[in-house]
């Protein structure tokens, strides 16, 4: 695995240790303050990241597969971080604090708006990543070296259209409560 590769996995897993110390912080020793700041550090992580694979391929490095999934998190994260913050944020009252209530479940039309909302988050991630990819191919500007990018790009761009058709079966066929 290349250095990029690690990267993404240090990141990912820095990203979390961020948020679970940010709630510890906030919620078991009651420092809001330092347990936002450390909420807030999750940005910066994406930054690292960023600069990584940037100067990794400014130094000739061959665009692999590593360094398309990083534009791919990247744009994850911009778009889904702060909502997956408040998911951590609410299971981690109820069930570790026991001191908030407890997190919805949706079903039917609820459901299905609650989806749609999450892949219009899939398409800014797409916009924002699709973008860093396209950077990467126009600076680069040799397509022996940025052939993992576009196939990733084209890969992503099935998987919205996917979830594009899997949003609106969730209005066709609501999910129903189990019984």
């Amino acid at each position: 695995m290349n250095f990029v590769a690690w990267m993404i996995v240090t990141c990912e897993i820095a990203f979390w240790v961020v948020i679970v110390l940010g709630l510890v912080t906030r919620y078991v020793f009651k420092l809001n303050k330092l347990g936002l700041f450390l909420l807030a550090l999750t940005p910066i992580i994406d930054f690292i990241l960023l600069i990584t694979t940037s100067v990794d391929l400014y130094r000739g490095a061959t665009a692999t597969q590593a360094h398309a999934i990083a534009a791919v998190y990247i744009g994850t994260s911009i778009a889904f971080g702060k909502s997956m913050i408040q998911w951590a944020d609410e299971r981690f009252q109820y069930y570790v604090t026991k001191q908030g209530p407890r997190p919805t479940q949706r079903f039917g039309r609820e459901y299905a708006k609650h989806y749609l909302k999450g892949w219009v988050r899939h398409v800014l991630s797409y916009l924002i990543g699709a973008g860093l990819l396209a950077g990467m191919i126009y600076f680069i500007n040799d397509p022996s070296r940025t052939g993992a990018l576009s196939g990733i790009l084209r890969i992503w761009t099935i998987v919205l259209g996917i979830d594009f058709i899997i949003a609106i079966s969730n209005f066709v066929w609501p999910k129903k409560e189990k019984a």
